[in-house]
């Protein structure tokens, strides 16, 4: 009998286990709701017990959700102080840990499958978005360096604030505003800069109505009243730009060949695979000399991370054995 419940343990186990994240993702299993209420209690009274005899929180309310965040990030990433404007963007960090860990494997398979780890290693987030998130989980898992920008002042003030408020993120995470909406990487990288990364979410939606759309669609597929409440929030610059996705991607290829030696790999998500030919292409015409599609998976939704280089084999190693 002792034995039938133990396998019965060791199942419940395995079955709990999110195997589409990626392996070093600390994520990949259910949430641990003790543990997060010892980090931060603020959490407890967002937690109750589902249908199925499991600890959970109401996911469609947005203030548990900015609670769970902050424990998560407290517990994993020792981040004691946390916080966002209203209706800006609250990210389900299990996903962005992915891209992370993804992006450490892509600079693996140009280091003799060893990660390069600490300060030499610089990533670029573009849109780095008022919770910062991106340059806390990169700068905590691997010790490396970002410099984030974003359009939205408010968002850099936001994740300036962040990064102030945490001794563990000091002198790791610079900030700055692009004033030019039609600019990615002019005006805000100096001629000597030298990165080994850069990263981008892209704004997913191609207008305001889409957008909208899509948030209505989504509730009422839950079953909410409110089809209109955003329990991730977003703002605008956050969520649509004209062209969508598509276009925003292929305007970092675009604008990514003018600094083509000062950067080794540009990446960005993709979350539609049907944009993908239309960037394939951008990238042939702009002459990269390698890319390479990457897929990601969390739970039923599926994405994919696009990445390019500039760099032939010979340089690539050059880059290598100066910089890691």
């Amino acid at each position: 009998m002792q034995s039938k419940n133990k396998s019965k343990t060791i199942k419940n186990l395995v079955t709990s286990e999110k195997s589409s994240l990626h392996p070093r993702n600390p994520h990949r299993f259910r949430y641990d709701f003790k543990q997060l209420i010892i980090a931060c209690p603020d959490l407890s009274p967002f937690v109750s017990v589902n249908q199925y005899n499991s600890e959970t929180i109401d996911f469609v309310n947005p203030e548990a959700v900015k609670m769970l965040n902050k424990a998560i990030l407290k517990h994993f990433y020792h981040i004691n102080l946390w916080d966002i404007p209203k209706n800006y963007l609250c990210p389900p960090i299990p996903g962005r840990a992915d891209y992370i860990h993804y992006i450490a494997d892509l600079l693996a398979s140009c280091n003799n499958e060893t990660i390069p780890k600490g300060k030499t290693v610089k990533i670029l987030d573009i849109g780095v978005g008022a919770n910062c998130i991106y340059p806390i989980i990169g700068t905590q898992a691997y010790d490396w360096q970002f410099l984030g920008s974003d359009i939205d002042s408010i968002a850099i003030k936001s994740a300036q604030n962040i990064i102030s408020a945490n001794k563990v993120l000091t002198g790791k995470i610079d900030c700055r505003l692009q004033t030019s909406t039609s600019n990615i990487f002019k005006g805000i990288l100096s001629p000597d800069e030298i990165f080994d990364v850069s990263i981008c979410n892209p704004p997913f939606h191609s207008s305001s109505e889409e957008a909208t759309a899509g948030t209505q669609r989504k509730n009422k597929n839950l079953g909410l009243k409110d089809t209109n409440k955003l329990n991730f929030g977003g703002q605008n610059t956050e969520l649509w730009c004209e062209g969508g996705e598509e276009s925003f991607v292929r305007k970092i290829v675009l604008e990514s060949k003018t600094i083509a030696k000062q950067c080794f790999w540009f990446t960005s998500l993709i979350a539609k695979k049907e944009h993908l030919p239309s960037i394939y292409h951008a990238l042939r015409q702009a002459k990269a000399t390698e890319v390479r599609t990457i897929e990601m998976a969390q739970g039923q939704k599926v994405s994919r991370i696009i990445a390019w280089t500039f760099l032939n084999p010979e340089q690539q190693k050059e880059w290598q054995e100066k910089r890691w």
